[in-house]
């Protein structure tokens, strides 16, 4: 059975500091991610396999992002988000 199975995916943004390693202008930027919490029941067809996996599955989210560009007008450039974690468990 597919590991998607198990969760239900919802897309939502989060606010999040970071500095432009260009200008080293600190701004707030929308970051997506995809939040995946765990169903509250097994999906029918299920082996014992299966049942294992989910009893140790956990909701969590993953982030979609993986550059932003910078809000200055002067700079604009594009940079690599760091520092930030890409998964994170509820």
């Amino acid at each position: 059975m597919d590991e998607r199975a198990y969760y239900t995916e919802s897309p939502t943004t989060k606010p999040m500091s970071l500095n432009c390693p260009f200008c080293r202008s600190a701004e707030t930027y929308e970051l997506r991610w995809m939040v995946r919490k765990k169903k509250d029941r097994l999906p029918p067809g299920a082996d014992e396999r299966d049942r294992a996996r989910f009893a140790k599955s956990q909701s969590y989210m993953v982030l979609l992002d993986d550059k932003v560009a910078c809000k200055n007008l002067r700079c604009r450039k594009r940079f690599d988000i760091s520092g930030v974690k890409t998964m994170a468990f509820l």
